[in-house]
């Protein structure tokens, strides 16, 4: 059985007659990033806070368990094994960056060397060691979000919630936070990422949920979501006249192009589809110059999803 570092199911939260969650179900391997995409308002910091025991779940909530602790009946061992970044920065713009990060180290009980030990290590590892001494009032956005992380691992959490920690962030900016990202995943951690670039959920995620109307729409890898609207195809591309027109006699579906000598023929991207049309293409004895594979992207997923005719009325679709 897979050990999930995080796993919810019937999830709700709703504010008086507001149904912020309505029977939201999560599952997140170790040691994986999986990332919460969503409108603004669709609940994914409300998702993040309930996980991270900073609000309480509604109680026709069902199991949630962080780090294979119980939410409700041992909420103190689920902090002890997380930690949270979140929209706005924690760091205290007073006083310096250290000591930003020696506060962090006496939450956690460290002691003054393991502190302060903890602090020069991390503050080398984000790059932050000439700004140490700085008041953090006089750091840029990408300095204030690398220096909140710094403060979220002082702890070592094995879980780490990042509630979009790029926002603001110039282009520079967002890819060092995803490099810093990438490099916590490869030392075991699991991270918790809700973004609203789909660039961002494309680039980092394992795996993908859309949140919309309080339900998940659809879960997945990025790009077998991207496999679930249509408009994948695959291009055939020649420079034989005569390969082409004998590819076009064997292929009816294909949409032609003349003037290029290209075919486009519909396909989901599934490896049982190429290898259909491959087999085609070999009984009828002609080989394509190129072939290319078409699918939508993130973002047609996205608006497909949560802008789409019909779509909160479609059952949660999960891609393993």
């Amino acid at each position: 059985m897979t050990n999930f570092a995080i796993s919810a199911y019937g999830l709700r939260k709703s504010y008086g007659d507001k149904v912020v969650l309505d029977g939201v179900d999560l599952a997140v391997e170790q040691g994986t990033i999986f990332s919460l995409l969503g409108q603004n308002g669709a609940g994914k910091t409300t998702a993040v806070k309930i996980l991270s025991t900073l609000i309480s779940p509604d109680p026709a909530s069902g199991s949630i368990r962080i780090a294979g602790h119980d939410l409700t009946a041992d909420p103190q061992a689920v902090r002890a094994a997380i930690g949270v970044t979140g929209q706005f920065s924690a760091v205290d713009n007073l006083i310096t960056g250290e000591e930003n990060m020696l506060l962090m180290a006496d939450l956690h009980h460290l002691s003054r060397e393991q502190g302060r030990r903890t602090t020069a290590q991390l503050l080398q590892r984000f790059d932050l060691v000439d700004a140490a001494t700085k008041p953090a009032s006089t750091y840029s956005g990408g300095m204030r979000r690398r220096l909140d992380i710094a403060m979220t691992l002082v702890g070592s959490p094995r879980i780490i919630f990042l509630d979009e920690p790029t926002t603001g962030l110039d282009p520079r900016s967002r890819h060092n936070m995803w490099q810093i990202i990438r490099e916590l995943v490869a030392e075991g951690v699991t991270v918790f990422l809700t973004t609203q670039y789909l660039e961002e959920a494309d680039e980092l995620a394992d795996r993908i949920a859309v949140l919309h109307n309080g339900r998940i729409a659809a879960e997945g890898t990025a790009e077998k979501l991207k496999r679930l609207i249509p408009g994948g195809h695959v291009r055939l591309r020649f420079t034989d006249p005569v390969a082409y027109q004998s590819a076009a006699s064997a292929l009816l579906s294909a949409a032609r192009d003349d003037e290029s000598l290209a075919l486009r023929i519909p396909s989901d991207g599934s490896q049982h589809e190429l290898r259909s049309l491959l087999g085609l293409l070999d009984a009828s004895g002609v080989t394509a110059d190129e072939l290319t594979l078409h699918t939508p992207d993130l973002d047609d997923v996205f608006f497909a999803l949560t802008g789409g005719s019909g779509v909160t009325e479609k059952p949660k679709e999960t891609v393993r």
